[in-house]
């Protein structure tokens, strides 16, 4: 019996070392699989977090490329506006020198350097306000246009002393060209047993009859024209023919007159020509009758006749 619990003694105690042989195995194997599955797990974090960084600092540079090309778009902008307006300046400052340069400049040309001048300010002021760097060039500008101001005052002055001068010389060839009146009469005349005889007396004058002469030693003239005023005694002028005199004659300062005829001829250079001409009116009035002769707008002769 003895013999018989020793060996079974002997295998229980093999099952049971074996027993925890196991176990002390299984628990090692357990704890390193844990410590490799935590260690995968931080380097896939790892991974995971540089790729994100990876990625961060792939746009950040992205948006710094994108943030440099519209800077340089902008400068570019800058730059090529800068370039176009400074050539906008040179051609006008190359038109108003040619213009100011120009020999026989007119009214017409500078007006036109006036407008590009104020054309060549705007773009100035332009420039200003897009607060690009040009000061000094502003400063040349601006010494230009005063410039070119002074330049412009000065021949304005000098066309204006040339206008009046023409005008003055226009004026002495006007009137140079104009008739010269000689042997001017006006004469009431009446009629008697089929005979004009001349009256001084206003109930008895049927009509007046006007004569004159007129010579220009200078001109000829296809349609020559002197207009005739006769003023009544009351202010008013003779006008029998309503319908010829219908029109205003203009002087050369403008003034509207009426007129009682208007004598339209053919006339050479030199020659004296005679003019004769009848008025008759519906009534005749005691006092100064006043005769005026008009050629191109000027008076050239007047005279007088009175009737009692």
């Amino acid at each position: 019996m003895k013999d018989i619990k020793t060996p079974l003694l002997a295998m229980l105690s093999l099952g049971l070392t074996g027993t925890w042989v196991y176990h002390i195995y299984d628990k090692t194997q357990y704890a390193t699989q844990r410590k490799e599955i935590f260690v995968r797990d931080s380097t896939a974090v790892a991974e995971a977090v540089q790729d994100s960084l990876r990625k961060l600092y792939a746009r950040s540079l992205q948006s710094l490329d994108q943030q440099l090309d519209s800077t340089r778009s902008g400068a570019d902008s800058l730059r090529s506006a800068l370039e176009y307006r400074m050539a906008e300046i040179n051609r006008l400052r190359a038109e108003i020198n040619t213009i100011l340069r120009k020999q026989g400049a007119n009214p017409a040309d500078m007006l036109l350097a006036r407008r590009k001048i104020t054309e060549l300010e705007g773009l100035v002021e332009e420039m200003k306000g897009e607060k690009l760097n040009l000061e000094e060039e502003k400063l040349k500008m601006s010494e230009t246009m005063n410039r070119l101001n002074g330049e412009i005052s000065g021949l304005q002055d000098n066309m204006r002393k040339l206008g009046d001068e023409n005008k003055a010389l226009a004026e002495k060839v006007n009137l140079a060209s104009l008739f010269v009146a000689s042997e001017m009469k006006l004469i009431p005349v009446t009629l008697k047993n089929d005979k004009e005889t001349e009256t001084s007396l206003a109930r008895k004058t049927s009509k007046l009859v006007i004569s004159f002469s007129v010579q220009n030693n200078i001109m000829d003239y296809d349609g020559a024209e002197i207009f005739i005023i006769i003023t009544q005694p009351d202010g008013k002028v003779l006008t029998p023919d309503v319908w010829e005199s219908a029109t205003p004659m203009t002087t050369h300062s403008g003034d509207r007159k009426s007129y009682t005829r208007k004598i339209r001829f053919e006339y050479e250079k030199g020659e004296v020509k005679p003019l004769t001409f009848s008025i008759n009116a519906d009534a005749y009035y005691s006092g100064s009758y006043s005769l005026q002769l008009y050629h191109k707008g000027y008076k050239i002769a007047q005279t007088s006749k009175v009737l009692y």
